[in-house]
C-alpha cells in the first residue's frame, strides 16, 4: 500500500528498502533497522533526508523499542527481515566472516560490543566448542577441531586471522566434503554463537507478531536449515493456534489462531542464481496476522 507503514529489519546496503520506497507514496513511512554501524551509515547517507524514513541502530532485541519510539506499534502493514551474514560483511576482510580473504577474526555484526570470534575461542572450553560447533555447523569432527585449535592457542596464543582459523580447521578434518570448503561449517558456527543469531531470530519473531497490525505480513528470508527452522515453526504454530487436549471438540474460532501462511516457500529462480550465487541457500516464507 502507497501509505502503509513498513519495516526493513535488515537493511544491509539499502537493496529491498530501495524497492520498498519506490512503492511508497508521500504519506507511507519505512522504518529501516540494522546492528551494523557501517549499515546505519550507509542507511543515513542514502535516506537521512526523506522524511519517509526512520533509521533504527539496534539488534533484533530493541525492534519494538524502535518502533514504538516511532510511534507505530500495531501499525505495521509489513515487516521484512533478511537473515544472516550480508555480502559486504562477507566480502570485507576487515569484518572477519570469511575464509577467503584473510583478516581480523571478529565476526560481529556490531563491533561495539560483545565478544570478537577471536575473544570467545580464547575463553572458551572444549565442551562449549564442541557444543557450537555441533548445535550451530551440525559439524561431525566438532571434538577434532576444538582440541586442534585449543592445542594451538596453549602454545600460540589466541587465534588472531580468518586465515589461521582456517588452517587450524583444515588441519583437523580427516575427510573433506565435496563441494563445500572445509571451514564453513566452523565459521557458521561461531559466528552464530558470537552473534547470538538464532535467539535474536526467535526474539524478533515473536515482537514482529506484536508489532503487526492486523492483516499486516510478515516476510523473512533464511540462508539456512537452522534458521529456515525457527521460522517455519513459529509461523505454524500460530497458524494451529491455541493446544487443546487430544479429541477434544473445538470450535475454530476458539483456536485463537494469530498468522496465516501466504503460499509455498519461496526460493531463487535460475535467472536470479546466474546473477547472485549466494541465494542457491535463501528461503523466503510469508504469513499474514490475522489477529
Amino acid at each position: 500500500m502507497p501509505d502503509g507503514v513498513y519495516v526493513d529489519g535488515t537493511f544491509g546496503r539499502g537493496g529491498h528498502s530501495s524497492v520498498i520506497l519506490s512503492k511508497l507514496g508521500s504519506k507511507g513511512h519505512l522504518i529501516v533497522i540494522d546492528r551494523d554501524h557501517q549499515a546505519i551509515e550507509c542507511a543515513t547517507t542514502m535516506f537521512g533526508e526523506d522524511p519517509r524514513v526512520t533509521i533504527c541502530h539496534t539488534s533484533f532485541l530493541g525492534l519494538t523499542g524502535c518502533i514504538d519510539k516511532a510511534g507505530y506499534a500495531g501499525k505495521i502493514d509489513g515487516m521484512l527481515f533478511d537473515l544472516g551474514v550480508s555480502s559486504p560483511q562477507l566480502d570485507d576482510a576487515s569484518r572477519g566472516f570469511g575464509f577467503s580473504k584473510d583478516g581480523p577474526l571478529d565476526m560481529r555484526m556490531d563491533r561495539s560490543s560483545g565478544l570478537s570470534a577471536s575473544e570467545w575461542l580464547a575463553q572458551a572450553s572444549e565442551a562449549e566448542i564442541v557444543r557450537v560447533l555441533k548445535k550451530y555447523g551440525e559439524e561431525r569432527f566438532a571434538t577434532r577441531i576444538a582440541r586442534g585449535l585449543l592445542a594451538h592457542m596453549a602454545e600460540h596464543g589466541p587465534i588472531a586471522t580468518t586465515a589461521e582459523l582456517v588452517d587450524l580447521v583444515v588441519e583437523a578434518i580427516p575427510v573433506k566434503e565435496k563441494n563445500k570448503h572445509p571451514a564453513t561449517r566452523t565459521f557458521q558456527a561461531i559466528r552464530i554463537e558470537v552473534n547470538n543469531e538464532l535467539d535474536q531470530v526467535k526474539s524478533v519473531l515473536d515482537q514482529a507478531l506484536e508489532l503487526l497490525k492486523p492483516g499486516g505480513r510478515l516476510a523473512v528470508i533464511s540462508f539456512h536449515s537452522l534458521e529456515d527452522r525457527i521460522v517455519k515453526r513459529f509461523i505454524k504454530e500460530h497458524e494451529k493456534g491455541d493446544k487443546f487436549p487430544a479429541k477434544m471438540p473445538v470450535l475454530t474460532a476458539d483456536l485463537n489462531q494469530r498468522m496465516k501462511r501466504i503460499g509455498k516457500q519461496i526460493k531463487a529462480g535460475q535467472k536470479e542464481l546466474e546473477q547472485n550465487r549466494r541465494a542457491r541457500s535463501a528461503v523466503l516464507r510469508i504469513a499474514e496476522k490475522i489477529v
